[in-house]
């Protein structure tokens, strides 16, 4: 499973363990209560100031089931002339400001000037729609549709809000919500990490980065450190072998786990990883952690130039602009690394376009952005997730077992997805030239896989 925001109602026991906690190393208190009021500050700035979305109702629906009955502690105010939200529980209080095209940032002391963008090249591939939504001409998608919005009759709800289907890179159907639009940027969750994924397929397409060397971490460059033997794709595949916690799943411990507190509480995040011990060799043990993305977020930035604004320019220009993306806000963290683990917000139609990138083997206008092959790779499957169906970057449906290949089985055996917290997906299924995209907010256990299971295999049937 994704990137999964902390599940809160724990914190609530962690205030009366806190005196026996407090010399536990990740486990400390302070820290694994700071997670909640910067998780409602910075997710309420971005969908406010980033989005466009209607606060208290984006609060209800996104916050509230991971806040539980410590709503009643929690606080919250928005300062729209400055940009900033403030959220508390208790003593503990997170403001997030908002910074233009780097989206919204936790901050605790002065905050740099945000980044300006020259205006954006043009991009490589023609528009994939007009200016209005596209409403499905043929039944069989107005009826994939209409079942990919419906809520189940009782328990959570899903709370889609948007879908976009993309043949042969053209928009042939799509739907939205109310409030939302083909203009509304969308938070993706750990679909990031496929982001990620493409900037590291840039830097090797151009020669910068190989990912079977050693890592370029200078922390990590003696020859007899044991992290001196992990390579990027180690790295992209979760199968680093660092300790560094699990994103994977949930429990009452969840704010006490190191891959929640480095988003929420840290402002160097890719520090809290890079320090991290060794308990496999890599490639040994596959481990979904966001610690191995947060790493790769930070040898992009160093690839790039060092700073926040020489990645976020290099984001744009070398990958967003020339999918003609209208809309991307790559997060960054107080020192410069694009939160490339969890945050990205973008318009459905522009996780679209990124799709389409995957589903025409790298190649946009005839210039091939992403080395030949690499599709490929992303989609190969890492040994010992079988039971997951995790590639280099994606989840995918290669070689998968068990309930896994039972739950994406409509999808077909050769797609691949980007993936994200709460029901994000993009499903790329190549041979068709096929993408679909579904945005939302499903509190659901299983956040929407068996509902986008069916869609991409009504769709499937749809244009066959």
């Amino acid at each position: 499973m994704p990137f999964l925001s902390p599940r809160l109602t724990p914190l609530a026991l962690a205030v009366a363990l806190a005196p026996s906690l407090g010399g536990c190393g990740s486990l400390r208190p302070d820290r694994a209560l700071a997670v909640a009021p910067a998780l409602v500050s910075h997710q309420l700035c971005s969908a406010v100031f980033v989005a466009g979305l209607e606060p208290e109702r984006y609060f209800r629906e996104a916050l509230v089931p991971d806040l539980s009955f410590l709503k009643s502690l929690e606080r919250h105010s928005i300062d729209h002339a400055r940009g900033e939200v403030t959220a508390s529980l208790g003593p503990f209080k997170a403001v997030a400001v908002h910074r233009g095209v780097e989206g919204c940032l936790i901050a605790k002391g002065k905050v740099a000037a945000p980044v300006v963008l020259p205006a954006p090249a043009p991009a490589l591939a023609p528009p994939i729609a007009g200016d209005g939504v596209v409403t499905p001409t043929d039944p069989a998608l107005a009826a994939a549709l209409d079942r990919a919005f419906a809520e189940p009759d009782e328990g959570p709800r899903d709370f889609t809000k948007a879908v976009v289907i993309l043949k042969d890179g053209k928009v042939i159907a799509e739907r939205y919500a109310p409030g939302i639009g083909p203009d509304t940027p969308l938070h993706g969750w750990s679909m990031t990490k496929s982001v990620t994924n493409a900037l590291l397929g840039v830097l090797v397409q151009q020669g910068r980065l190989k990912m079977d060397q050693p890592a370029p971490v200078p922390a990590w460059s003696g020859v007899a450190d044991p992290r001196h033997a992990i390579t990027p794709d180690s790295l992209l595949r979760m199968a680093s072998g660092l300790k560094f916690g699990s994103s994977l799943s949930q429990n009452w411990t969840t704010a006490f786990d190191p891959t929640a507190q480095m988003v929420f509480a840290r402002d160097d995040m890719a520090a809290m990883a890079r320090a991290a011990p060794v308990e496999a060799a890599p490639g040994a043990k596959f481990q979904y952690s966001n610690g191995n993305t947060l790493l790769l977020s930070a040898i992009i930035r160093d690839a790039a130039g060092g700073d926040g604004a020489s990645v976020t320019r290099f984001a744009h220009a070398q990958l967003f602009d020339k999918l003609g993306m209208t809309r991307p806000v790559l997060e960054l963290d107080a020192v410069g690394t694009p939160i490339g683990a969890s945050h990205m917000w973008a318009t459905a139609r522009d996780w679209a376009r990124f799709g389409a990138l995957y589903a025409d083997d790298g190649l946009v206008g005839g210039e091939r952005i992403l080395p030949e092959g690499w599709v490929d790779y992303s989609a190969r499957l890492t040994p010992g997730s079988e039971g997951f169906g995790y590639g280099a970057g994606f989840w995918t449906n290669r070689g998968i077992t068990g309930l896994p290949a039972q739950r994406r089985a409509g999808m077909g055996a050769d797609s691949f997805m980007a993936r994200g917290s709460l029901g994000q997906f993009i499903v790329v299924v190549p041979q068709a030239r096929l993408v679909v995209v579904r945005l939302g907010i499903s509190h659901t256990p299983t956040e929407y896989i068996g509902q986008m299971n069916r869609l991409v295999a009504d769709v499937r049937m749809a244009t066959r």
